[in-house]
């Protein structure tokens, strides 16, 4: 499943340090690396449009991919909000080089983003919190582990949701929210 956003987030700075502009051919992923360039297809129309990844999200557990707008629009989706898609990546940096993590909590209290990052660091390590921006506010994201593969962090966001009943995120960790990055 994709959805789109626009409006609040246009010209405002996306993950990877541009500005957002939701009349551009981009789009946000939580795994793949800043750059790949998607072939995404609305499988209800057969409507195709390649999109940038510029940005990280959607942060919907039943949504892969967020489109602009002009992407939205490309694949007739405006007026449903979110559709099934086909993602083809046709090009950019290799989706198996970096590392991974897992988002755990998100809190506009960093008192409250502290607190879990004590209460996890007997059993798991790393754990940073990352600060974060959005039109709905400013909020304090809890992430855990610096892993090599996706595989490997899903596995560790299987662990988190099973022993810690945790509602999680597999996450791409981009430089400088890298905690191993130089």
């Amino acid at each position: 499943m994709a959805s789109w956003y626009g409006v609040p987030f246009h010209g405002r700075r996306a993950a990877d340090g541009e500005i957002f502009d939701m009349n551009s051919l981009v789009a946000a992923h939580r795994t793949l690396p800043f750059g790949s360039i998607l072939r995404v297809t609305n499988l209800n129309n057969g409507r195709e449009v390649q999109v940038r990844v510029i940005d990280r999200g959607p942060f919907a557990h039943d949504r892969i991919l967020d489109l602009a707008r002009a992407a939205a629009v490309s694949l007739d989706m405006i007026g449903t909000g979110t559709a099934r898609v086909r993602i083809e990546l046709l090009g950019g940096p290799n989706p198996a080089i970096g590392y991974f993590t897992v988002q755990v909590g998100a809190f506009t209290d960093r008192g409250n983003a502290e607190r879990l990052r004590e209460r996890l660091l007997a059993r798991y390590q790393p754990i940073f919190i990352q600060d974060s921006s959005a039109p709905t506010g400013h909020f304090y994201r809890v992430r855990v582990g610096r892993v090599p593969t996706v595989e490997a962090a899903q596995q560790l966001a299987a662990q988190l949701r099973n022993s810690d009943g945790f509602q999680t995120f597999t996450m791409r960790l981009d430089p400088p929210n890298d905690p191993g990055a130089k």
